[in-house]
């Protein structure tokens, strides 16, 4: 059980989910700085929203944390250097609020289209003010959309539906899958040259802050009206209200800003801005998939399992053909381990097959993961595990191989050490993984939590001095593979029992005449 410390509201579904997991679920909001360093030592788990800052002096005296969780998609108010750093884990929940923030997108877009708040207000202020606040329809537009990723392709579905033309600026996608979401792209002065709106979905970086400043916005074309539920401080707030009061902006809706919570702008002054005060993801829907999201990532990384939307992970996307493998990778860095009583200062990583067409990054870690988890004091996470490796020392090369000419996939670990020189293979028949090669032995076994390793002579009777060493122990052995060496005078057996085999049991069979070499693996 872990105590996961809640310092901002999340859905009561996420809370529950936690605690019927069995941990404690320590809530306490509107902490201050000072009392978050206070009270966050002893917490293994983290959960926060946007105003909760997760500065490094906060990660300082986290003594025990293994994960921050972002109930949300930014994560401006987490220190994630620091983090990575110290091997805490940080995680978000992309997915929670896409929709609400593409549906609030095309409610601020039409909301500035047909001056909806405008003509509100003069009403119930008892002015009828038909033709001041007329407006313009989307039909026909063109809609310039920065950033076409979750968010950004979602309001592309919903213009496409209002009859508008779609334009996007975004370095990071190919044109040929713009075109299939029926969007061209532009480079950022041609997007702001031919829109009649545009709508930011970028990722806040230190290149986009002030994306949108006075230099790009005097290329505007006339009439431009600009939208922002992205992130606050892409748009220079001075520039823009420059460029309505100029008229060389038409108007803008604004959902997020460069500070907040904000209750001064000079955009509020102006008649034809429309904002709201970040409302992209307050649906019930978006704060209760946030909850639940963030609970479930949390609860992977208390469990030491991989976690989707960590941001630290140094990893791409796991594919499908990838995924399965994880745990075999895994597993033969733990063996690997016992087998050689430590790490290698070299370890090589080759993948064979279908695997070797794909992104390998996460097997790597998972390898790295088992192979230094029982040497390193703390514990071994997807994010400390290369630094942990940097510090012991450890080279890693990975390869890859398209051909395997006995198995589909195939995952091999290598050293040349002179003291830990050996090769441990892997690859998973019918999705279950199996040990096919251990220090170039054939051998067909499936991982398990309880292992011995055997090295002896070939000749008679061996197997059946270590099987009765095993089951007079009362240890009964739940599979055996046997790989004589291809110059036929020693031989290996892979066994795997229902539990450990005792100590005494290694004492006796270092004693029988014939073995060579005894290990004990626990998985």
């Amino acid at each position: 059980m872990a105590r996961v410390l809640v310092t901002e509201k999340i859905a009561q579904s996420g809370l529950d989910e936690l605690a019927a997991a069995g941990h404690e679920v320590d809530v306490q909001e509107g902490l201050s700085p000072e009392e978050l360093v206070a009270t966050i030592p002893g917490a293994a788990a983290l959960i926060i929203r946007s105003a909760t800052q997760v500065t490094a002096e906060v990660l300082e005296a986290a003594t025990d944390l293994i994960v921050v969780g972002r109930a949300g998609i930014g994560l401006d108010n987490v220190d994630v250097d620091a983090a990575t750093e110290r091997g805490v884990m940080v995680v978000n929940a992309p997915q929670s609020n896409i929709l609400s923030a593409a549906e609030q997108t095309m409610a601020l877009l039409l909301a500035q289209a047909r001056n909806i708040p405008q003509a509100h207000a003069a009403l119930v202020a008892g002015r009828w003010e038909r033709s001041k606040w007329e407006g313009v329809e989307l039909h026909g537009k063109t809609l310039g959309i920065i950033g076409l990723g979750r968010i950004g392709a979602l309001v592309a579905q919903r213009a496409l539906a209002f009859g508008m033309t779609l334009i996007a600026f975004d370095p990071y996608i190919s044109p040929e899958r713009a075109r299939a979401m029926g969007v061209e792209l532009r480079s950022l002065d041609e997007l702001i040259a031919e829109s009649d709106f545009v709508t930011i979905h970028a990722v806040k970086t230190p290149e986009t802050i002030g994306m949108l400043g006075r230099d790009l916005l005097a290329k505007a074309k006339p009439g431009l009206r600009i939208i922002n539920v992205g992130r606050g401080g892409i748009v220079d707030e001075e520039a823009l209200a420059e460029a309505i009061r100029d008229g060389i902006v038409q108007g803008a809706g604004l959902d997020v800003f460069t500070k907040e919570p904000t209750t001064e702008s000079p955009l509020f002054e102006l008649s034809s801005v429309v904002v709201s005060p970040h409302l992209g993801a307050s649906t019930a829907e978006a704060q209760d998939k946030a909850g639940v999201t963030i609970a479930e990532q949390v609860l992977l990384a208390l469990a030491g399992d991989f976690v989707p939307y960590a941001v630290n992970v140094a990893a791409s996307d796991v594919s499908e053909t990838v995924r399965p493998y994880m745990g075999l990778a895994e597993q033969l860095g733990r063996f690997f381990s016992g087998l050689h009583d430590g790490a290698p200062d070299r370890l090589e990583i080759e993948f064979q097959g279908e695997l070797a067409s794909a992104s390998t990054g996460i097997l790597t870690l998972s390898a790295l993961k088992g192979l230094l988890a029982k040497s390193s004091e703390g514990p071994v996470s997807y994010v400390n595990a290369p630094q942990v490796a940097a510090e012991r020392g450890l080279e890693i090369r990975e390869v890859s191989t398209a051909t395997s000419h006995d198995y589909k996939n195939l995952i091999t670990l290598r050293s040349s050490d002179h003291s830990c020189a050996g090769t441990l293979a892997g690859t998973g028949v019918r999705v279950e993984p199996r040990v096919v090669m251990v220090d170039d032995h054939l051998v067909e076994v499936p991982p398990s939590p309880n292992m011995l390793v055997v090295r002896n002579n070939d000749r008679p009777g061996m197997i059946g001095a270590v099987g009765t060493a095993i089951g007079d122990a009362g240890v009964s052995i739940s599979s055996m593979a046997v790989g004589p060496s291809s110059e036929g005078d020693t031989a290996l057996m892979v066994i795997t029992t229902d539990a450990a085999a005792p100590d005494q049991v290694l004492t006796n069979l270092r004693q029988v005449d014939g073995i060579l070499d005894l290990h004990r693996i626990e998985l």
